[in-house]
């Protein structure tokens, strides 16, 4: 078997913090321990431990080292060769090899020449397990050459123009670094203008007069003998067109002139590289540099792209103003063209750059080192790749494995070398040479075959101390072969550690990612292999972290005074923490101003110098800890007022005592800011289930410090603490750490469980699921338990995963069950739950209610009853049952006609039910069907039923036509629902004389199969009203009333008609609209009235032959039945219509019209104005021109402007202060005067407070309200005058 000493660890752990202890186990490659129990009899072939690089460049003015260090048991011996022979160190006085090593030194400063020992040097290690070689190192000296001398002309150029200043330094080895400075050593300054090339030439896109200078100087740095060479300094000179002109005149011919272009803005064109396109290859991991630089005016910009694809976004670098395009590491991935693209304001150009990656080869899988035991099997594998793939060669000891001494054991398959049964002649040193063009790779890798029972190489009882929270890594370096097992275990009759909890890696390590106080204790390492077993106890202890548990507060204080930082440290109580203070991270000032005691920092006299920042470290063998303040000089002040504010946060918050289901959290209080902590409330976070989410866990007294918390199993939780005072409450604390409580079985059981079926033949089983708080443990699962409940059936059970719905199928329909749902998880069972009773699936009744019955009770209204149904044949939960009922015919109407069914249902377990609203006189069908959650059942016998006649409908219609001097005709439809067989129509009529009084009533009893009816012996130009119904046997009906009159003369009236009766209502008023159409010369007036009321209508008269009015004074939220009449000679005619006002407002404005002041002055304004209108009127009547006469002519009278209804604005409104309805008696006093009743049409009448304003166009805006007090005036057609508010309103 394959013995592997330091590998890989099996597993990372959670959260686990790389530590330095034992990783010297873990960075050689895999070996045999050179422990020294072990080298006194343990032997290992030869490993080649360190080499000189494969390229060595030397510094020819030193001495040559070529190094060589190996290792093995025995120490093995060293051997060279120089250019593929053998090289004697012996003969060569100047070679030396060092003791007990293979390192070469040449002394060549006393004598010689590096030159002399340049070639290819090889290293073989040898011991009697075999041979190991180093790689070819090639020595070459270093080459610092000098320019050759050559004489550089002055370069005279127009400005604008190009120019490329070559440096050509010489070849060396290793090439130079190139730079251009001045005769003073500066750099030259480079630009997107001016830049270095990758050549080392210096290039200008344009040439401006700045540039022109005698020492532009290119210098060659080389690093590996740290000389420095310099090119002649080269001469440039930028002059303008005509100077150029001159001196081109001067000394030059037009073939001498140097890099003649023209100097006008020109599109870029590329210095270098040359052409559109060039191939550039580069070798896989090295840095791929394409350069692309641009001349042209003005200065190009550069840009690139990859045509196939994105440019690698964490590998590509610009650099030289984006002339140099980098990527770093580069793949064959890579490969591709590259374009470069120069731009400025004249055009652009392009550049592709093909890119190939070649590659060295590089390891897949190098060869490992092996120890066997005798008997045993292994393989050497060495896998390679490149850019040509490598050739795979092996050598053994040395020598090419094909003529080298045969070995049975092993078994050569192209990469991979196969062992079989090794003895211990197996042992061998093998090398794998992996080479293309590009370069070789050669590893060593030993096969040795050992037979060791294990060996235990750490010492025995060794103490390990682990700060709590931190991991531990207790050690267990072991050596065997066959490689041996390992196991932990702890205390003295533990069971072996497995890696749920622990980590076990491969190289005999134990690690406890979260090392706690119980982890504390003596754990046993045992190694066995087939030949022995070995163990080894150590002890670890857990200690306590070291805390800063009140730390340094910023302050400010004044020059002058005293300061003093307070660093309280928490730490185990077996280690004696050290406590520095610091100022600015340096040592404190070596002043006796500067005083420390165990947990203070005195500063007295504070100074200006004395400010910076504090820090104070607490230092353990195991542990620290630090924390820092900002102290802050200020010059004196006057002391300031204390101020308040909320707490500052808890902190320090510390878990102790931790147990499964409860643990103490400790905290240190914050400033109170001078107002006492009244209490402090801690939160909790579980980081399982509900990460970020923040719940109440308990609140304590602010004189408390500390908290015994309850906790649920199996939740990670961490705590914070905030805390209150009379301010308010503070900023929450640092999270505590975090604790992980047990599992446990589940303590409660899932609520809401329910047992419903969805098919006749299922039962769903439904519950709401325990959240993962809840849970208690992982592998959250129900155990769906259930029978029937009236049988002796056993209990059915299926555990289910963590869902809300099982679904039994094959149940019988509608049966009662029990129901148990159960939560369980990987520790155990909840208690037991509690059954609740489910049905099955419900199916739709079966039966239909028998012995229905129908009594009717009067003409609109039936009573049902019915027998209930058997309970078996429901099947499922009784609803209630629902009975259709239709009419099938009119017992006036003997023609059949479909009317839509009707249905009521009724509750529960009743057996009877009322039908209202039946229409009278008909004939009914009804059946009953029961109901319950899936549906109806099947209907009983329809059973007929015939309604009693009842009182008839008013008729459709009644009109009056061809009216005459002594006969007036009605016209009307029969009522709509007679409800019945019609007896006779009756009308009554009586006659309104001219004062509006109702003359006496007449009866007519008309036969029922008349529609038209003519009354004759009526008086002529007389106003009737027409009272109309009809009557079956039961009584009369409802009635319509009409209005005409009787004509003047023997002419022939038009049919007067009222139309389209529009209401409009506010809060106390509604305006009323409508359309006449008839002969002129009507007077029209509005009743209106409650809806409802029995009252009688109230009455008012429209001045003119207005079509709208204003009705106010109304009740806000109230019903209003409204009626326009129209009467004239031609007849009287009216419309009806119902309205509501809007609901009542509250006001909150103060009414000015009660203020002393104000109605003082409005009186005077008013007597002002009665006089007025006193002088108008009578200059009105002796015909004269008034100038409130010219302004009414002016802007028109608004009483006689119709209603516009994008505006809103009211043309006509009346107010009346006692409306009242029409009574016997004159309504028009004998002086033919109109009251103000009966003309009264103001709109600032309408105004209140300061709402009453008008709109510059004379609309009315604002509420309208009835709330006024009016004085009657007398006058023909004469409005009242305004009350003092309102007159105010109107001069607004």
């Amino acid at each position: 078997m394959q013995l592997k000493i330091m590998p890989k660890k099996k597993h990372l752990s959670a959260g686990g913090v790389p530590l330095i202890l034992f990783l010297c186990q873990m960075i050689s490659a895999l070996d045999v321990p050179l422990d020294p129990k072990l080298l006194h009899d343990l032997v290992q072939p030869p490993t080649i431990t360190q080499q000189s690089p494969k390229d060595y460049i030397i510094d020819p003015r030193e001495n040559i080292v070529i190094q060589c260090e190996a290792k093995g048991k025995p120490p093995p011996s060293f051997s060279w060769t120089r250019n593929g022979t053998h090289f004697d160190i012996d003969k060569d006085p100047l070679v030396t090899m060092k003791p007990g090593s293979g390192t070469l030194v040449i002394n060549i400063m006393s004598e010689g020449k590096a030159e002399t020992y340049e070639g290819v040097y090889q290293c073989t290690a040898r011991n009697e397990r075999g041979a190991a070689v180093s790689n070819n190192i090639v020595v070459r000296p270093s080459r610092s050459p000098l320019w050759t001398k050559e004489r550089l002309e002055p370069i005279v150029l127009q400005n604008g123009q190009s120019l490329v200043l070559p440096c050509r330094p010489p070849i060396g080895l290793p090439p130079a670094i190139i730079f251009w400075m001045d005769n003073s050593f500066q750099r030259l300054p480079q630009s997107e203008r001016v830049s270095q090339g990758l050549n080392g030439d210096l290039y200008f896109s344009n040439v401006l007069p700045e540039d022109t200078r005698e020492d532009y100087i290119c210098y060659a740095r080389f690093n590996h003998t740290q000389t420095i060479q310099q090119k002649q300094p080269i001469s440039l000179k930028v002059i303008s067109v005509d100077e150029l002109n001159d001196t081109i005149a001067a000394n030059l011919s037009d073939t001498e002139f140097y890099g003649a272009k023209s100097s006008k803005e020109r599109p870029p064109t590329f210095l270098t590289p040359e052409g559109n396109e060039s191939h550039k290859e580069e070798l896989r991991g090295n840095v791929l540099s394409l350069e692309c630089i641009a001349e042209g005016l003005p200065t190009p910009i550069i840009y690139w792209i990859k045509e196939d694809g994105m440019l690698p976004a964490n590998r590509t670098f610009y650099r030289n103003f984006k002339k140099t395009l980098q990527i770093t590491h580069v793949s064959e991935a890579d490969s591709g063209n590259y374009q470069c693209i120069a731009k400025n304001a004249l055009g652009a150009v392009h550049h592709t750059i093909s890119v190939t990656v070649k590659a060295a080869p590089y390891w897949i899988v190098a060869p490992q080192n092996l120890v066997l035991s005798p008997g045993e099997n292994g393989t050497l594998i060495c896998r390679a790749n490149g850019n040509p793939k490598p050739r795979i060669s092996w050598l053994t000891n040395g020598v090419p494995i094909e003529i080298a001494l045969d070995d049975p054991s092993r078994k050569i398959d192209g990469d991979t070398i196969i062992f079989s049964n090794v003895q211990e002649s197996s042992s061998a040193v093998y090398q794998c040479n992996a080479s293309n063009k590009y370069g070789y790779l050669l590893a060593n890798a030993f096969v040795n075959v050992l037979a060791e029972p294990p060996r235990i190489l750490t010492s025995a009882n060794t103490l390990y101390q682990v700060i709590a929270n931190r991991p531990a890594l207790l050690d267990c370096a072991f050596f065997g072969s066959p490689m041996p097992t390992i196991e932990w275990f702890k205390g003295t009759k533990g069971s072996a550690l497995h890696e749920d909890i622990y980590v076990l890696h491969d190289n005999g390590t134990l690690e406890i990612p979260v090392a706690q106080k119980d982890s504390t204790g003596t754990y046993t390492c045992v190694a066995r292999n087939k030949l022995g077993m070995a163990k080894n106890e150590v002890h670890l202890e857990i200690k306590d972290p070291t805390r800063i548990i009140k730390q340094p507060e910023y302050a400010v204080v004044q020059r002058g005074s005293k300061v003093s930082f307070e660093c309280r440290v928490k730490h185990d109580h077996t280690l004696i923490p050290t406590i520095m203070w610091l100022k600015d991270n340096g040592e404190l000032p070596n002043d006796e101003r500067f005083s420390t005691d165990k947990d203070h920092l005195v500063v007295s006299d504070v100074k200006d110098d004395d400010g910076g920042t504090y820090t104070c470290t607490a230092n353990t063998t195991l542990d620290s800890a630090s924390a820092s303040a900002v102290l802050r000089v200020v010059a004196p002040t006057p002391t300031p007022a204390p101020i308040y504010d909320v707490p500052n946060p808890p902190f320090d918050l510390e878990l102790t005592n931790q147990l499964d289901k409860s643990v103490q959290l400790t905290w240190t209080p914050g400033d109170d800011n001078n107002s006492p902590i009244t209490k402090f409330i801690i939160e909790y976070e579980d980081a399982m289930h509900d990460a970020g989410l923040w719940r109440h866990q308990a609140e304590v007294s602010g004189t408390q410090t500390t908290a015994q918390l309850k906790l649920s199993p199996y939740v990670n939780y961490s705590f914070r603490v905030m805390a209150e005072n009379s301010i308010g409450r503070s900023m929450p604390s640092e999270a505590s750490e975090q604790y992980l409580t047990k599992a446990a079985e589940p303590d409660q059981n899932p609520m809401a469980v329910e047992g419903l079926g969805t098919e006749p033949d299922n039962l769903v089983i439904t519950w709401k699921p325990l959240n993962g708080f809840q849970s208690n443990g992982p592998g959250l699962q129900y155990k769906v338990s259930w029978r029937q409940k009236d049988g002796d059936d056993e209990w059915t059970s299926v555990v289910v995963a963590n869902v809300s719905k099982y679904i039994v199928s094959g149940t019988p329909t509608f049966v009662p069950y029990l129901i148990k749902v159960q939560a369980l998880n990987d520790v155990g069972f909840a208690p037991e739950p509690a059954a609740v009773m489910g049905h099955s699936g419900e199916d739709l009744p079966m039966v239909a209610p028998g012995n229905v019955r129908v009594s009717v009770v009067n003409s609109t209204l039936a009573e049902v009853h019915w027998d209930p149904v058997p309970p078996k044949s429901v099947r499922g939960h009784l609803q209630g049952y629902r009975i259709y009922y239709w009419k099938t015919q009119s017992s006036s109407k003997r023609n059949r006609r479909h009317i839509e069914k009707k249905i009521l249902t009724f509750q529960g377990t009743k057996t009877h039910g009322m039908l209202p609203g039946l229409q009278p006189y008909s004939h009914y069908a009804l059946n009953v069907r029961v109901v319950n959650g899936k549906g109806e059942g099947p209907a009983s016998t329809d059973r007929g039923f015939h309604t009693p006649e009842g009182v008839p409908s008013a008729p459709s219609s009644l009109k009056i036509v061809n009216p005459t001097l002594d006969s007036l005709t009605l016209e009307w439809d029969p009522p709509s629902h007679p409800n019945g067989i019609l007896t006779e129509y009756i009308l009554q009529y009586q006659p309104i004389n001219s004062t509006h009084e109702l003359g006496p009533l007449v009866d007519l009893k008309i036969p029922a199969n008349k529609t038209r009816w003519t009354l004759k012996n009526l008086n002529f130009s007389t106003r009737y009203k027409f009272y109309f119904y009809a009557q079956t046997s039961v009584g009369p009906g409802s009635q319509i009333t009409e209005e005409a009159i009787t004509t003047v003369d023997e002419v022939r009236a038009v049919n007067p008609r009222i139309s389209n009766l529009t209401a409009t209502a506010a809060e106390t008023y509604a305006n009323i609209t409508w359309e006449y159409e008839g002969p002129g010369h009507v007077t029209f007036y509005v009743e209106y009235g409650v809806a409802g009321s029995k009252e009688e209508w109230r009455k008012e008269i429209v001045n003119g032959s207005r079509s709208f009015f204003g009705l106010k004074g109304l009740m806000p939220g109230t019903a209003y039945k409204v009626r326009v009449g129209a009467e004239g000679d031609s007849g009287f005619v009216s419309s009806e219509d119902v309205f509501e006002t809007g609901p009542a407002m509250a006001s909150r404005q103060v009414d000015i019209a009660t203020q002393g002041w104000f109605i003082g002055l409005m009186c005077a304004v008013a007597l002002l104005i009665l006089i007025l209108l006193i002088v108008c009127f009578i200059r009105r009547n002796k015909g004269g021109k008034y100038p409130v006469k010219e302004k009414e002519d002016a802007h028109a009278d608004p009483e006689i402007q119709p209603m516009k209804e994008d505006d809103g604005t009211f043309g006509e409104y009346s107010d009346a202060e006692d409306h009242k309805p029409l009574k016997k008696g004159s309504r028009t006093p004998s002086d033919r005067t109109v009251k103000k009743e009966d003309s009264d049409d103001s709109l600032v009448d309408y105004g209140e407070g300061v709402n009453g304003q008008f709109n510059e166009d004379g609309s009315f805006i604002g509420q309208y309200s009835g709330k006024k007090e009016k004085e009657p005036a007398e006058g023909n057609e004469s409005s009242e005058a305004p009350s003092p508010v309102n007159a105010m309103n109107s001069f607004v």
